[in-house]
């Protein structure tokens, strides 16, 4: 039988204990603890937290990341929260960004107008690529 290991002493000597909830109950008979196994939530690929954060970092809201990703804002308030990112406070230059296939992109970094008087990051976002400037207000 291959049982769950107890989640608080980690024994392997683990015995079914009747049914909460429509979830099978165990006990620990080291150190009589009763648990139920938790159930698989959605897990979202870490390479999307982490480009939502980069996203965010670089001054992207939370609903542009949404739109952007396809993942909930509320989730990537959450990693904000979590993993304690702060966007730098930097009222002088606003993000702007592009999606771009790779044969855009290359006819985009062509153009010098493009690339030159504000700063770029070129993420890879799937089979895209995202483009992010920072340009100064305009006074």
């Amino acid at each position: 039988m291959n049982y769950p290991n107890c989640p608080k002493c980690n024994s392997e000597k683990v015995v079914k204990s009747g049914i909460i909830n429509e979830r099978q109950r165990y006990l620990c008979k080291k150190c009589s603890y009763h648990f139920t196994v938790n159930k698989l939530g959605k897990q979202i690929d870490n390479y999307y937290v982490i480009k939502a954060l980069q996203l965010y970092i670089e001054g992207v809201s939370y609903r542009e990341i949404e739109r952007l990703l396809g993942i909930s804002h509320v989730s990537v308030m959450n990693w904000v929260k979590k993993y304690r990112i702060k966007a730098p406070d930097n009222n002088e230059y606003h993000p702007t960004y592009k999606i771009l296939k790779h044969e855009e992109l290359v006819s985009y970094l062509q153009s010098r107008e493009n690339i030159h008087g504000s700063g770029m990051l070129i993420t890879e976002l799937g089979d895209k690529f995202m483009v992010i400037k920072w340009e100064r207000f305009k006074e």
